[in-house]
């Protein structure tokens, strides 16, 4: 594997070498052995060189390189049509199985390279592939790369101590719903010490300021919890407030308004919580959490609700072409023009989502993030990059806020950790925003909250939810639960959802999959309005019997428009304990 640091240099050093070369039969082998070795991939089996295909007729066709999952590669002479090139290449990859499909098509004609990612493309001279470097990330193994590493190793750290927090706990029986919402509290100020909310390592030497046998943490940690929801006039009157409770902030968001019971806290268990409070929490995205959600979920549970933890990488292939893309392009057109610029601004605070089954709500975090990047955008074309505010002018330039965003979910334990996962995404941008333009600013107390419902999504009136007027987007990755692992009650869901113009059931609504029907609900509540949605899902909804019944009666009954879609891939999972499932991305909106 080539270091991220010497890339650059071997693309110069390959494009330099190959600038005058033109004949396909005689140099494209070395010419794609060395365009590879760029990227560390140096031991290529021979076979993904000229890799044959069998063609539905018989017929067999050849792809000049394939590294599965990654890249195809078709080279020309130079001079010669790389459209014709293209169109032999997706020609020959529909032929090749699921797993194989690469994320990239590419022909180059030794002086010009052009990519195919499917909605986008890319053209550039191979002379310049040292400034286009980024657009070939997924040859890097993932891996291999320190920093994608390092994160997921700490990710998978936080997601671990977490577990071992809970385990604690439920083994003194301290279980169900007290203890969700105990795990959400401390999750909340593990995060805290760490993000500038309270003081740095406040947290750790309160705990540490306990008895060794822990003894005295339960009532302390109540203690610290009745202050965390005590407003700031009400703790003037507390006169005898110790000093090390005084450093924490009134948090308020009803956060920590239930009074729990005592959760008795023993040697081990205080030597856990420490041990949580040690490491650092502040490089956590909370798009994590659902990762640490399921590391307390034993994997028969995990299978049967279809809960399965979504990596950025899919987060960020739906709401790119859902909404991210095109805000950015019309970001482009307007940024030189104050007044449209602004008018802008006030349409991206504007906008509203919803996921239907939002789980621990990532999809709603790393959306509200990447929307909240994008304000940030706007701000530094408005006041300027290195403009220096004053912290009531930055409060009221900050448009964007979590109470844009809605959720429904089955379980009440996600629905705590959605709420909390949108709060500190909040506080991450700000502070973000803090170090742009010089000031701190934290939106504290929490005031503004995303809409998180408890209940099945399948029966709840998603109108009540938001009113689909307000509503711009929905989005999200619905269970995957095929009909032959469907409980009781989820078929009910779908016969209740999955009906004609008669009122009556359609036949075919027994046998398809569960996430059938939030396809025919979002269709149903998209009618009449302009709202754009789009679904990870399992692929046997596009698949063999399934289509029909799935997909008719929403062409049928809401004329629905598919505006986007990937094709079949393999579902990622930055757990351990990775969920084998084979998604696609489905966008669509009513005409």
């Amino acid at each position: 594997m080539a270091s991220l640091k010497k890339i650059p240099s071997l693309a110069v050093a390959f494009s330099k070498k190959w600038e005058n070369a033109s004949v396909e039969i005689k140099e494209s082998q070395n010419f794609l052995r060395e365009f590879l070795d760029v990227f560390g991939l140096t031991l290529i089996p021979a076979e993904h060189l000229e890799y044959y295909i069998q063609k539905d007729n018989g017929e067999r066709g050849r792809i000049d390189c394939l590294i599965k999952e990654k890249i195809a590669i078709e080279m020309k002479s130079r001079g010669e049509s790389l459209d014709k090139a293209f169109h032999q290449l997706k020609e020959y990859v529909q032929y090749l199985p699921e797993d194989d499909i690469p994320k990239i098509l590419m022909v180059c004609d030794f002086e010009t390279i052009i990519l195919d990612f499917g909605k986008k493309r890319f053209e550039f001279k191979t002379k310049e592939l040292r400034k286009h470097l980024d657009l070939f990330n997924c040859l890097i193994k993932e891996d291999e790369d320190p920093r994608l590493a390092e994160q997921i190793e700490a990710n998978v750290k936080a997601a671990e101590k977490m577990a071992k927090l809970h385990d604690a706990l439920n083994a003194c029986d301290y279980t169900g719903h007290c203890l969700e919402v105990y795990l959400v509290r401390l999750l909340f100020c593990l995060f805290a010490q760490d993000t500038g909310i309270f003081p740095k390592h406040s947290f750790l030497k309160y705990v540490e300021n306990s008895q060794k046998d822990g003894s005295d943490l339960s009532s302390k940690i109540a203690r610290l919890f009745e202050i965390l929801n005590t407003p700031d006039k009400a703790r003037e009157k507390k006169t005898n407030l110790p000093a090390e409770l005084k450093t924490f902030q009134y948090i308020n968001g009803s956060l920590f308004s239930e009074q729990l019971p005592f959760a008795d806290f023993t040697e081990k268990m205080r030597t856990t919580l420490i041990d949580c409070a040690k490491f650092d929490w502040s490089g956590i995205s909370p798009a994590i959490f659902g990762a640490m959600f399921q590391g307390v979920m034993d994997k028969e549970y995990r299978r049967e609700i279809g809960a399965h933890y979504t990596s950025e990488e899919n987060i960020l292939k739906l709401i790119n072409p859902l909404f991210m893309d095109s805000l950015r392009e019309e970001f482009e057109r307007v940024k030189n023009s104050p007044k449209r610029l602004d008018a802008f601004h006030y349409k991206i605070a504007e906008l509203k989502f919803l996921d239907p089954a939002c789980g621990c709500g990532n999809f709603l975090i790393i959306a509200y993030r990447e929307l909240r990047k994008l304000e940030l955008a706007v701000l530094k074309k408005k006041v300027g990059r290195n403009a220096q505010l004053e912290i009531d002018v930055l409060w009221k330039l900050l448009r964007v806020n979590v109470e844009q965003f809605y959720g429904i979910e089955y379980e009440e334990f996600p629905c705590q950790i959605a709420r909390v996962g949108m709060w500190l995404t909040d506080h991450q941008m700000n502070l973000e925003a803090s170090d742009l333009f010089g000031c701190y600013y934290a939106r504290l107390p929490l005031v503004q909250s995303a809409v998180i419902e408890h209940g099945n999504a399948l029966r709840i009136d998603w109108e009540k939810v938001v009113p689909k007027k307000r509503l711009n987007y929905i989005l999200g990755n619905p269970p995957f639960v095929g009909y032959s692992n469907q409980s009781a009650e989820q078929k009910a869901d779908i016969l209740s959802i999955y009906i004609d113009r008669n009122g009556e059931p359609y036949k075919a609504a027994g046998k398809i999959d569960y996430i059938a029907a939030w396809y025919y609900k979002a269709a149903k509540y998209m009618a009449g309005t302009f709202i754009r949605t789009a679904f990870v899902s399992t692929n046997s909804i596009t698949q063999g019997e399934q289509v029909a019944a799935v997909w008719k009666p929403l062409y049928d009954l809401f004329c629905i428009s598919i505006d986007f879609a990937y094709r079949s891939f393999k579902w990622k999972s930055e757990t351990k304990r990775k969920a084998a499932v084979h998604c696609v991305i489905i966008g669509f909106s009513v005409q």
